[in-house]
Order: structure tokens, then sequence, then C-alpha cells
């Protein structure tokens, strides 16, 4: 997949194949002209047929903001982890993990974070059962 380059809203939004998300990662934190040494959150959003993992970024310095994109498969959701370019990635992956399945290989401890252990499934994907109720 080569880079995609886009806007939306107030956001420069770069689209990446999964394995190359760290590499970008680690530039866009390095790169004295671009600086991104805050890592807001990671969002995930199941599109049924993907996942999309974004990794929202701000520059405290420069006071610019930026979003770099990723989609992996439902099958197969495996994304390196980026705990190593920012420290704080390792909640927003354990939550993603817990919440869509997402795998973030190399992370140094992706145990539950917001769902127990033995929880079955993953409440955030479009397909995770929910119980049906009725109002009174």
């Amino acid at each position: 997949m080569p880079m995609e380059i886009g806007a939306a809203v107030d956001e420069v939004t770069v689209t990446v194949a999964a394995e190359r998300v760290p590499e970008v990662c680690r530039i866009a934190k390095d790169h004295p002209d671009l600086n991104f040494d805050y890592l807001r959150c990671i969002s995930a959003v199941d599109y049924v047929e993907r996942i999309e993992v974004s990794y929202h970024l701000f520059s405290l310095r420069r006071r610019h903001k930026m979003v770099i994109k990723t989609n992996v498969q439902l099958d197969e959701p495996r994304i390196p982890t980026v705990v190593s370019v920012w420290r704080g990635a390792d909640w927003f992956e354990r939550e993603a993990h817990d919440l869509y399945g997402v795998v973030f290989q190399d992370h140094p401890n992706l145990s539950p974070l917001l769902l127990y252990d033995g929880f079955e499934g993953h409440p955030g994907l479009k397909s995770f059962p929910y119980h049906e109720y009725e109002e009174w």
C-alpha cells in the first residue's frame, strides 16, 4: 500500500500500511519540522470489512496536528506497537486490543485494560452480540 496524504477538517491525514506505522510515527515525532511529541489518542473504527486504526498526534512546540491511519483485516488485525515511540501508547493499544481485538505486536503487556480476564469477544466490533432486552 503506498502512502496516501490528505486532509480532514483541520488535520493532515497520512494513511500507511500497518507494518510501516512505527517507522512513520518515529519520523513524525523525531523530524524537527514535524515534532509530533504528543500522542493524543489511538482510535479504532470497525468498518465491517476492515478496522481502521488512527494515531492522533499533536506538536506542543509547533502547535499543529496530524492523524496517521492504517487498516487491518478483521481476520488478522495486527499492527506493530508504537510504545517505543510514545510511552503513552501503552494504554491506548490495550484499549483497542480489548474492544476491537487488534494485536499490537511486541507490545510489552497486552493484558486487559477495560475488560476482565476471560471476557469473550470484543465489544467494539459491530459483530459483537448484544443481548436483546425490552424497555418497560
